[in-house]
């Protein structure tokens, strides 16, 4: 499982979430970004080519050596500086209230503590910073979140910890952030994979 994990489950998640497919939600989700911006879970940097010109700097949290090294030809065409780092310990090496927004693309679902990373995240934000998120997540629909929670131990071992059943919103509400708007629908392919949410969440002002 080591090599399969380490090696071959971030290729394959590479190729698949890096279809130009996705550009319509990727293009969606990084509207709205500017100045300092933190990714969380950058991949290969499928998102690169999607941030707006207001986007300053980028640090881009990415924990598979794979990805980060399948990113480089995505980073050399920023228009923005973008600077890797790999988490440690589940805590990042960022000042509190130091970056304007965030970014967190199909991340929430595979994290072994997804309200761990939503708290990093509030701390790092400024007050009234914005987490931008695209998930995918559990099904509205009573079928098709059945065979969801059916298929939710197999998705695991063959995604790398990737889960089906998760709700992106109720995650990021339960976190601490204010929901300002969100849109969910069933992207195409089968539906226990392609029920996306993409939104945008604010740090509380005290």
């Amino acid at each position: 499982m080591g090599f399969y994990v380490d090696q071959v489950v971030p290729r394959a998640i590479g190729v698949v979430c890096g279809s130009r497919f996705f550009d319509p939600w990727r293009h969606r989700v990084c509207q709205g970004l500017a100045g300092d911006v933190l990714e969380i879970g950058f991949g290969s940097g499928a998102n690169v080519r999607h941030y707006p010109p207001a986007v300053e700097r980028v640090v881009a949290v990415e924990p598979a050596g794979v990805a980060r090294q399948r990113a480089a030809s995505n980073i050399s065409q920023a228009r923005c500086l973008v600077t890797l780092i790999d988490p440690t310990r589940g805590s990042l090496p960022l000042g509190d209230e130091s970056f304007d927004a965030a970014l967190c693309t199909f991340t929430l679902c595979s994290v072994d503590d997804p309200g761990a990373v939503l708290a990093e995240i509030l701390r790092i934000l400024t007050p009234g910073g914005s987490l931008h998120f695209l998930e995918h997540g559990l099904s509205p629909d009573c079928a098709t979140a059945s065979w969801q929670h059916r298929l939710n131990g197999f998705e695991q071992r063959l995604a790398g910890g990737c889960q089906l059943i998760r709700e992106p919103l109720a995650l990021v509400g339960d976190a601490g952030f204010d929901v300002q708007w969100s849109e969910q629908a069933y992207a195409r392919g089968p539906k226990p994979w392609s029920f996306f949410t993409v939104g945008v969440a604010i740090k509380p002002v005290p």
